[in-house]
């Protein structure tokens, strides 16, 4: 099989599954005042103490969630009833929790899925919500001149960092954000665990209650194993400095593949800028071809794992509200493809991915009731 679905999941590894079948043999409750629930705190507080790390937090400043739609969500909660300001491009968990909170004002992006000038849309908001890296087409944001303007205008800053974990080098100091939200199985640790930073001094309120875990701050029974999974990827993910190698090794695969497929498949497109892109992640169209069915038939035919845009949003048919704000084109989101790679992609998964991705789309293409002109 040939996983490039990585932005959906990555697999488990072997760092984290040894930590969280360490962690399984501890059966206190971390919140106990006895030895088994203070040994199983201790390896709470060391994750804790490795996620802050990896972006140059204090470990008071992390809080953990269940994942992070959750993290989302209690950022938009604090809110409710305040004007926010969300970008276009953001992941349905802002975006519809924004909506259910408030009248969010959405903040347009350009054809790169950029978010430009935003100091008209923020007037008079009490948060700002833009993500550091798009999920679906990879875009990243320039987070510290964006968080600089709303912190001008008087409000705070949250940014969805899930996708760019581990991908980019993130400091939270330097971008001077106010929230950003965490996700553990974007980096190869378990689904189901998360984080929230929390800057020191900011508003909060929680958005689970009843108990004292996580200092008031979040209600609930630990997740012992997972949180312990979490900090094993983080420390891993710091100890190799994994970005660099996103950097050096996945992006000329990832560019090598975009390469292919415009010179290989007619009527092609890419909707990523491989340039200012996360490097692991790219994002196509293909001219009269559905990209469900690409993605079932490159499964079907060649053990090919890819996704047509959000694993959150799979099978609601609706086009992605991503490429619709970057290119208002309904058949150019319908047929779009994302590949997403991971630390153990290589140039031969690339050749396998050719030699079925151009058969498909031909097909696929020659029973579309879409019509194409033929290259000269």
């Amino acid at each position: 099989m040939i996983y490039l679905d990585y932005s959906a999941t990555t697999p488990l590894i072997e760092d984290a599954k040894k930590a969280m079948i360490s962690a399984m043999e501890l059966h206190g409750n971390p919140s106990a005042l006895h030895t088994p629930g203070h040994e199983a705190m201790n390896v709470i507080e060391d994750a804790r103490e490795e996620i802050a790390k990896l972006i140059n937090a204090q470990p008071e400043e992390i809080l953990f969630t269940s994942g992070g739609s959750e993290s989302n969500n209690t950022i938009t909660n604090i809110f409710a009833g305040e004007k926010i300001a969300v970008s276009a491009i953001e992941h349905p968990s802002v975006l519809e929790s924004a909506k259910l909170r408030c009248e969010p004002t959405i903040i347009p992006v350009n054809e790169q899925g950029i978010v430009e000038d935003i100091h008209d849309y923020i007037l008079g908001t009490k948060l700002v919500s833009i993500m550091l890296a798009n999920n679906e087409i990879g875009t990243i944001q320039n987070i510290k001149e964006l968080a600089k303007t709303a912190h001008e205008s008087g409000a705070l800053f949250h940014t969805d960092a899930t996708q760019a974990l581990g991908k980019i080098k993130i400091d939270v100091k330097d971008l001077d954000v106010d929230y950003m939200t965490l996700s553990s199985h974007k980096i190869g640790g378990p689904i189901g665990i998360g984080a929230l930073y929390i800057k020191k001094g900011v508003p909060f309120q929680p958005f689970i209650v009843g108990g004292h875990q996580e200092h008031g701050k979040r209600a609930g029974t630990y997740q012992t194993v997972n949180i312990a999974g979490f900090g094993a990827a983080a420390k891993y993910a710091n100890n190799h400095q994994i970005w660099d190698i996103y950097d050096q090794k996945v992006r000329p695969l990832r560019n090598l593949l975009a390469e292919r497929i415009l010179k290989e498949v007619p009527f092609s497109s890419i909707n990523s800028n491989l340039e200012t892109a996360l490097p692991h992640l790219l994002n196509c169209s293909f001219k009269a071809a559905e990209g469900e069915s690409i993605q079932l038939y490159l499964d079907a035919e060649g053990d090919v794992i890819v996704s047509t845009g959000s694993a959150c949003a799979s099978g609601d048919g609706k086009p992605s509200h991503v490429l619709m704000a970057t290119s208002g084109d309904a058949e150019v989101a319908h047929s779009s493809i994302r590949f997403s790679f991971g630390l153990d992609t290589t140039e031969a998964d690339v050749d396998h991915v050719m030699e079925y991705l151009p058969g498909i789309v031909k097909r696929l293409q020659g029973i579309s009731t879409i019509k194409i002109e033929e290259e000269a």
